[in-house]
């Protein structure tokens, strides 16, 4: 029995370090829970007929998780006005079972009245423009997300995106200056594995010195909300192939109406030349009883640049050799996308929604939705309708 009240008494005085130590951290656990209802459309091979078969254009229901997540973040008092901050957060497949343990925004770092500093898996500076002309009103994911255009939001870093997560980055955040933040990030692409079907880079690309730069400056103060982003992926897709991204957005709140607008210049290195690509866009988000109406136009303009263009050989068939994600080189290869949406919150922790979207492609282009993609033929329009429901916790 001694042994016993001795055995309880040491784990009791080696527990206690660690009892205060939780004490003086603040963790907090949090999720999002967001699932639409869809009907989509758009010309597409039906794998149920044969190969030689022409696409067809049938709408398709469906019910998506849109960015839903669970997490878990923190931070700690270190003395002096610097704090331990962590965050791990999860992707959360709600409508299909599943999901990605640190598949989302996951970082360690320290914060202080310097600013702030993190290590590990995040989106880049480049990202922030988008909730200044974007659907922020449905929360900047779904069918109904503004980036199917703009970014190339639907590909990642090794196939010319630039919304996609960076691993194996640094990041540092200004403090606000009287509205004025800036913003940078590095994310080297050095083989080791990351979450969601994509890597942090080969060996290949490690030993090239491959990396991806991202920076931004921003100003939010008053009716004003506006930025510049600059990114880089150096060598990420191969060796002396180079792409850059920049993008200038801003709104202004009038109270009736929220007026934004952006543009966007991609240019790319191909082993034929260069590849560019201009996009603008305009929103208006304005309030109606209870809910936010939000309203998008915006036009990506042919590839353009000294790279190979598409070509048109016998029986009419068009050929375009040069292509970076969803961006092909010559005519033709423009799109447009409009999105209309109207968001009712229900409580302040719960959120509806109903919208519709159209990404009209040029007879030479195949751009789709950047969020639960449906692959369309070359020319044919992805279109959708959703109804949403969110809950946070």
């Amino acid at each position: 029995m001694n042994k016993k009240l001795v055995a309880v008494a040491v784990a009791g005085v080696l527990a206690a370090p660690l009892v205060a130590q939780a004490q003086t951290a603040n963790v907090t656990l949090y999720g999002r829970l967001n699932l639409t209802m869809e009907a989509v459309k758009g010309d597409s091979v039906d794998p149920n007929l044969p190969a030689t078969a022409s696409a067809q254009n049938r709408t398709i229901y469906r019910v998506n998780s849109n960015s839903s997540r669970l997490g878990v973040r923190g931070s700690e008092a270190l003395g002096g006005g610097l704090s331990a901050i962590f965050q791990i957060e999860s992707s959360i497949q709600a409508d299909s079972s599943g999901g990605t343990l640190a598949g989302r925004e996951t970082f360690v770092g320290l914060q202080g009245a310097w600013g702030t500093f993190k290590m590990g898996y995040f989106l880049a500076p480049y990202d922030d423009i988008h909730p200044i002309f974007g659907n922020v009103p449905t929360l900047t994911t779904s069918i109904l997300s503004t980036a199917n255009l703009w970014s190339q939001g639907s590909q990642n870093a090794d196939n010319g995106g630039f919304d996609s997560r960076l691993g194996n980055s640094i990041r540092y955040d200004s403090p606000n200056m009287r509205g004025f933040t800036f913003s940078a990030q590095l994310g080297a692409e050095d083989a080791s594995p990351v979450g969601n079907g994509n890597t942090g880079g080969s060996e290949a690309q490690a030993k090239r010195h491959a990396y991806n730069l991202s920076t931004g400056a921003f100003y939010n103060n008053g009716p004003f909300q506006g930025g510049i982003a600059y990114e880089l992926h150096e060598k990420v897709r191969g060796p002396n192939l180079n792409d850059q991204a920049i993008s200038i957005a801003m709104n202004w709140n009038f109270g009736i109406v929220k007026v934004g607008g952006v543009y966007e210049r991609l240019d790319y290195d191909t082993p034929t030349g260069s590849l560019k690509r201009n996009f603008w866009a305009i929103s208006g988000t304005v309030p109606i009883g209870p809910g936010e109406l939000y309203a998008m136009w915006g036009d990506a303009g042919d590839g353009s640049g000294s790279a190979v263009g598409c070509t048109t050989g016998p029986g009419g068939v068009t050929v375009c050799p040069t292509r970076v994600g969803q961006l092909a080189k010559g005519g033709g290869t423009g799109a447009t996308q409009w999105s209309l949406s109207y968001t009712y919150a229900l409580s302040k922790r719960t959120l509806s929604y109903v919208g519709m979207t159209q990404t009209r492609n040029d007879n030479n282009a195949n751009y789709n939705f950047n969020i639960n993609p449906y692959t369309v033929t070359n020319g044919s329009n992805a279109s959708g309708l959703v109804m949403g429901l969110v809950h946070f916790f």
